[in-house]
């Protein structure tokens, strides 16, 4: 009978990622690829854009892993590096182009399987009409909060907001949300 063989923690990984060994890294990578990939494809415009901002999160983690100070589970400190990239994606996104014109915008509707109706295909266009229009932080938060399911106090750590400040964040957020579905609905 094999001797089974515990896998290494994350903090493993990061001590031994630090002493120079290049494959803790890789294993890092890949044990939190799909997270990284998930959270980010909310925030990308196309393929192109998500592998970018992913491989983005992950030099930045490789180049900051001596920051991580092992007072909370390392995968708290990558979500955190990854929501404030993606925010950056945003802010940098609205500084270059400004309000992107829906028109311009290439999302891609893709077919899950189950069968969408064209309601629901047309429903989830104009929601990404309305989040495509917020400012990056308001795009962040709801994001965070409705899509990702996150709470308060996780958004909070995540952002280095106040879990007050992620509240009138959020309310705000949905507020001018809703404005602009209502006026998208009365065209």
């Amino acid at each position: 009978m094999k001797p089974i063989i515990a896998e290494p923690t994350d903090e493993h990984l990061v001590k031994d990622a630090l002493s120079g060994d290049e494959e803790a890294f890789v294993r890092l990578v890949g044990r939190y690829k799909r997270k990284v990939f998930g959270l980010s494809a909310r925030f990308a415009r196309d393929a192109d854009e998500l592998d970018d901002i992913c491989q983005d999160i992950f030099i930045k983690i490789y180049e900051n892993l001596g920051k991580f100070r092992n007072d909370a589970p390392f995968e708290h400190w990558l979500s955190r590096v990854a929501v404030r990239t993606c925010y950056d994606v945003l802010r940098r996104r609205k500084r270059e182009k400004g309000m992107v014109p829906w028109d311009a915008v290439h999302y891609e509707i893709a077919d899950s399987g189950r069968g969408e109706t064209e309601a629901a295909e047309e429903a989830h266009r104009v929601l990404e009409w309305g989040m495509a229009r917020l400012k990056p932080a308001e795009r962040l938060v709801i994001t965070l909060l409705e899509l990702e399911e996150k709470s308060v106090r996780e958004i909070a750590g995540m952002t280095g907001w106040s879990e007050a400040n992620v509240k009138v964040r959020a309310f705000r957020a949905r507020q001018k949300l809703k404005q602009l579905l209502e006026k998208h609905h009365e065209r």
